[in-house]
């Protein structure tokens, strides 16, 4: 059975596929490992070494691997379900295969091993950038390139060992063509040479940053979504913050969603809001701020989920005053078309500890009871009159 190589994609027709990973646990004891059976077909749809994704899940896990590429077995120690391994998967394929700009896999990683560094480029967009080499397999990455990189160094080195032998007059006599047949060679050589490590350099990152528009500054950040979650999300917080303490904070509702955007997190938007824009004064800040809110939470029932766990944590901080006040705040919120009804209800019906302990979510649930139980009278009471006017509607008597 095949997967799409980016699962986040639910197309049927999306033309990207991989097979799902079949790992077989064998041995027993200290012994025990886990054989990925189809590594071998699993990387070449992914236009990487088998030894790649294998040794990724070593890293990930913290388990020694084995590589016996004769008979194609790739083992990591100990017992991992095939589930997991290719949840795993996952994070290979976002941060060594799919590219940053465009999310298409048809990659290919270029190393240069005298600035031990390692780019990436796009077939679909052109894109060309560096990964970012702090995780462990980029080590071994260096010391293992993929062979068709690997050739291309040889010869880039084997040309200029030639290019050499002609400048200090060992070749075989064709000076006068010496710009007609070394020039491409040049601006080839040059491409591993300078052109990646332009990528990595401050001052080169700085002119361009000066030289482009704003837009384009935003896909040059694009390496940002290479970071952890956590990391994100703080960048996003201290956005946040920084727009409030300079004053700026009223009239930035479109660039914080911008910025939430381009970090992909968006839908944790509200959460972060919540933390940075409520207090003890909640009700006047969600007059203030609807509009802010408003752009990540309406039709949106994910961020709409985060915005009650922001307002669990505000409550949690400022108890004595807003634990009396739940119902009302909920009522604002609602009010505010923040919250949707069926989102509310979802909540009202499982206590969690998410956000704060289970004891405080237990009060704010039975302090939110009275809200809940008007809410859901008044749904009904609406279903009602839906139906009797629907009854009123069939005993008309068209004359």
């Amino acid at each position: 059975m095949s997967v799409n190589v980016n699962r986040n994609v639910s197309d049927q027709f999306y033309r990207y596929k991989m097979p799902r990973l079949i790992a077989k646990v064998e041995g027993k004891g200290n012994g025990i490992k886990t054989v990925i059976v189809n590594m071998v077909d699993v990387a070449k749809a992914l236009n990487r070494p088998p030894t790649y994704p294998t040794k990724f899940f070593g890293c990930e896990l913290g388990a020694q691997t084995q590589f016996d590429t004769k008979n194609d077995r790739y083992i990591v120690n100990g017992s991992h379900e095939a589930n997991k391994l290719q949840d795993m998967l996952d994070g290979f394929i976002r941060k060594f295969v799919l590219c940053p700009e465009c999310d298409n896999p048809e990659t290919d990683l270029h190393i240069n091993p005298k600035k031990q560094t390692i780019g990436n480029s796009c077939k679909a967009c052109g894109y060309r950038g560096m990964l970012d080499t702090r995780h462990k397999l980029c080590t071994f990455i260096l010391k293992n390139p993929p062979e068709s990189d690997s050739g291309s160094v040889k010869k880039e080195k084997e040309k200029k060992n030639r290019k050499k032998d002609k400048e200090n007059g060992s070749g075989s006599g064709d000076g006068g063509n010496h710009n007609e047949i070394d020039a491409p060679d040049a601006v080839h050589g040059d491409d591993d040479d300078e052109d990646w490590a332009e990528e990595t350099t401050e001052e080169a990152q700085r002119r361009r940053m000066e030289e482009i528009s704003d837009h384009a500054k935003n896909l040059t950040l694009s390496e940002d979504l290479e970071k952890p979650l956590e990391e994100r999300v703080n960048m996003f917080y201290n956005f946040v913050k920084q727009k409030k303490e300079s004053g700026a904070i009223d009239s930035a509702d479109k660039d914080i969603l911008a910025e939430a955007e381009r970090l992909d997190v968006r839908a944790m938007g509200p959460l972060i809001l919540s933390e940075l824009l409520f207090n003890e004064n909640i009700r006047d800040q969600i007059k203030k701020y609807k509009r802010h809110f408003l752009r990540f939470c309406h039709s949106d029932k994910k961020a709409q989920k985060y915005l009650m766990g922001g307002f669990e944590c505000v409550v949690k901080l400022h108890q004595t005053q807003l634990l009396p006040r739940v119902p009302i705040i909920l009522k604002d919120l609602y009010d505010a078309d923040l919250l949707e009804e069926d989102v509310i209800l979802t909540w009202a019906e499982k206590v969690s500890k998410k956000y704060v302990s289970k004891e405080l979510a237990k009060e704010i649930h039975a302090k939110a009871a009275p809200f809940v139980k008007w809410l859901k009278e008044a749904e009904e009471e609406s279903e009602g009159s839906e139906e009797e006017e629907e009854e009123e509607d069939e005993n008309v008597e068209v004359g």
